[in-house]
């Protein structure tokens, strides 16, 4: 299942789409990154919760995947981290997403551009191939 989406100004077609609302990265001394990543959703229960978030790279590569196993019906909004993460050094921006397991990729996103720790929220354009 491959997906391809453009950052781009339309508005989500999905309400109850799981939000990035808040990014913080930090560079480590072995050069990986650690990613804290501060999500909101109107989780129900086990049929419906944010379930995932992913760090992507401008040529659309993921770079990291935090999976979340449960859902969060009472602790909204939440963050949870990702440890480890290799961004190479040619990379200046990155994008954070987020999925549920009812509507999937979510179309609300954040870009972070990573020397200023700028967090810019976007909204994608999902296509599935």
């Amino acid at each position: 299942m491959g997906l391809f989406f453009l950052a781009s100004i339309s508005v989500s077609a999905y309400a109850n789409e799981v939000e990035v609302v808040d990014v913080q990265a930090n560079q480590a001394s072995d050069k990986t990154w650690r990613f804290s990543v501060t999500l909101k959703h109107a989780d129900e229960g086990w049929d419906h919760y944010a379930n995932q978030w992913q760090i992507i790279a401008p040529n659309n590569k993921i770079l990291g995947t935090r999976t979340l196993y449960h859902p969060h019906v009472n602790e909204q909004p939440f963050t949870r981290s990702l440890n480890g993460v290799k961004i190479p050094a040619d990379i200046r921006t990155v994008r954070i997403i987020a999925r549920d397991t009812v509507h999937g990729l979510s179309t609300k996103a954040v870009q972070l551009e990573l020397s200023s720790k700028e967090v810019k929220k976007i909204t994608l354009n999902l296509k599935k191939k």
